[in-house]
């Protein structure tokens, strides 16, 4: 048995699904919560019942919930627009280039995470459907390639996207008020005055070192899958199943029908939107800040591309019904996590772990380790939103208290989540099913891809 079976079998063996994960952990935060709560004049029934008041008190946050709709809009409307023909025709133009592995595996992944930059839902599609038109066009000319490593080339996106514009904690943090909303039950009124309104994308997304980190990453990443390409094994790609979006119309539309399958209502009304995204941008920008850009300016965006893009409001929501199922996770299990959040926050967890971050930490050394932690506890919360609303408290407390810049904390929490992506095959279940691999094909790739992004991450928040 290889070693990428082996892991492959471990984490299987290891690790449930994604929600049982979420219950486990749980379980393991009201275990805890009860120890850092211990009080003798209270029983433990009664404190128990208060937990899960502050585990109940977390899951309806109203703020937490308008950020999960908004994860579940950004993967969605990202989605949809990969399924567009626009985006079609972009694959199928540079399909024509990938006749060997080497080259495949350049293109694939350069465009994958350029497209993993503007949003993270699009790049896992696009990514996907990509790997697969080579494969399809691989099998059709009898070309002998590595679809494995074409297939990991097209996940590479999960290793970049939340240093991107669609990135969890990036798009939260700079919307006004989030941070100190955030903390509000955690600081002092004091050391919550002195948090900013919100760290906007100039901070973040276009600081020196996340700019410094991507263009490093891409070019790094597809050099490396270049050179995989040049030594390993080439065979044919056989039983390949295009896969289609149908929204064939069997009968001629009456009356209202045909404002459904009219190839211009939709794209109208997305040119509008376009439009208005346009207009409000550079009313808004200014050469100090992009504060415009949040969570909901993309989403309002996207859904304008995604509607012009589409042929029609008929092939819009056909492929709605393909990307809403990639939504579920977050749908169940984000409440969950901000429920897990509501503890650690009453119970005084949160002020527990960051003060070992503290004492273990110094102004150098903190960013190391939340990337370091950040990676780990992505394994078990395999999801930026999600991770952010449990560890995100204990960064910002734990920067604060040692005098860490924000944004490059944030920024680390980002590198973190994102790297061990390639670790973890949940993000990957979407792909391996587009493209017919399985994980344990692909993940001798992702390592390889793990490790450089390893490299790059850490030595931007040495160098800055």
């Amino acid at each position: 048995m290889s070693f990428s079976e082996k892991y492959s079998r471990l984490f299987s063996y290891l690790l449930p699904s994604p929600f049982s994960i979420a219950l486990l952990l749980v379980i393991i935060t009201f275990i805890l919560g009860l120890v850092f709560s211990y009080q003798d004049d209270i029983s433990v029934l009664d404190q128990s019942v208060k937990l899960f008041s502050y585990f109940e008190k977390g899951i309806w946050n109203q703020g937490l919930l308008v950020f999960a709709l908004q994860m579940m809009l950004i993967l969605v409307l990202g989605h949809i627009l990969a399924l567009s023909k626009p985006f079609g025709y972009l694959i199928q133009f540079f399909v024509k280039y990938c006749n060997t592995t080497s080259k495949a595996a350049a293109i694939v992944s350069s465009l994958t995470i350029l497209m993993a930059f503007f949003n993270w839902g699009l790049a896992l599609v696009f990514g996907a459907i990509f790997a697969r038109k080579v494969g399809e066009a691989a099998e059709k000319n009898g070309t002998l390639i590595n679809y494995p490593v074409i297939g990991a080339a097209g996940y590479v996106g999960l290793m970049v996207w939340h240093g991107g514009v669609s990135g969890s904690s990036l798009t939260k943090v700079s919307e006004m008020g989030h941070l100190k909303a955030l903390m509000n039950d955690l600081l002092t009124p004091s050391a919550i005055d002195l948090l900013p309104e919100n760290i906007n994308f100039s901070e973040t997304v276009l600081s020196p070192m996340n700019i410094f980190a991507s263009v490093a990453i891409l070019l790094a990443i597809p050099i490396g899958m270049y050179l995989v390409g040049k030594f390993v094994k080439e065979e044919k790609v056989k039983n390949l199943i295009i896969p289609q979006c149908d929204v064939s119309i069997e009968n001629e539309s009456k009356g209202a029908e045909k404002i459904d399958q009219s190839k211009w209502f939709g794209r109208l009304i997305g040119l509008v939107f376009i439009l208005y995204s346009v207009y409000s941008g550079i009313q808004s920008y200014n050469l100090e800040s992009i504060s415009f850009i949040n969570l909901n300016y993309i989403n309002f965006f996207l859904l304008g591309l995604g509607l012009a893009f589409h042929q029609s409001i008929v092939e819009f929501l056909s492929a709605l019904d393909e990307g809403i199922s990639g939504a579920a996770g977050i749908l169940i299990q984000f409440p969950i996590y901000f429920g897990i959040m509501g503890i650690m926050n009453s119970s005084g967890m949160i002020h527990a772990l960051s003060d070992f971050f503290v004492s273990i930490s110094t102004e150098n050394t903190f960013p190391i380790f939340t990337l370091i932690s950040a990676g780990i506890v992505n394994l078990f919360v395999p999801s930026g939103g999600g991770q952010w609303a449990v560890q995100g408290p204990i960064i910002i407390q734990s920067a604060q208290e040692i005098g860490v810049s924000l944004p490059k904390s944030i920024l680390a929490l980002a590198y973190g989540d994102q790297l061990t992506n390639m670790l973890q095959p949940f993000w990957a279940l979407p792909l391996l099913a587009v493209t017919k691999l399985k994980a344990q094909q692909i993940l001798p790739y992702t390592l390889l891809l793990f490790l450089i992004g390893v490299a790059v991450y850490t030595m931007a928040l040495l160098i800055f």
